[in-house]
This record gives C-alpha cells, structure tokens and sequence, in this order.
C-alpha cells in the first residue's frame, strides 16, 4: 500500500495506525489528517525517535 492509498484510506488506516503505535491518540490522527510528514512529526514527539527513524518506520506501511 502506497501512501495515496492511505491517505484515501485514512478512515480505515487510523485503526491501523493506532494498534501499530498505540502513543498516538484520536486527536494526533485528526490532526494528521493523513499527511506523512505530520504523522512522521508525531512519532518523533511520541516516541523520541530520529526523523530518519521515523520515516523507516512510515515507510514499512507499505
């Protein structure tokens, strides 16, 4: 899955999101709002991770 995909997904893909990074709360995901850079910027805050790591870690998604 690409991330268009998500994005057009996003509804479904939240429940994703959260059972994969649990730290993230329904207003985090609100405030994503299906943008990659904003949910990399969240798990930076969440989980004290390099930017770096936190794309890799977006980018497994797909």
């Amino acid at each position: 899955m690409n991330w268009e995909q998500i994005r057009g997904n996003w509804q479904q893909a939240k429940g994703e999101l959260k059972v994969r990074w649990g730290k993230l709360t329904d207003d985090d995901l609100a405030l994503i709002d299906g943008e990659r850079d904003k949910l990399v910027g969240s798990l930076q805050e969440k989980y004290g991770v390099t930017k770096e790591e936190a794309i890799k870690q977006v980018d497994e998604l797909h």
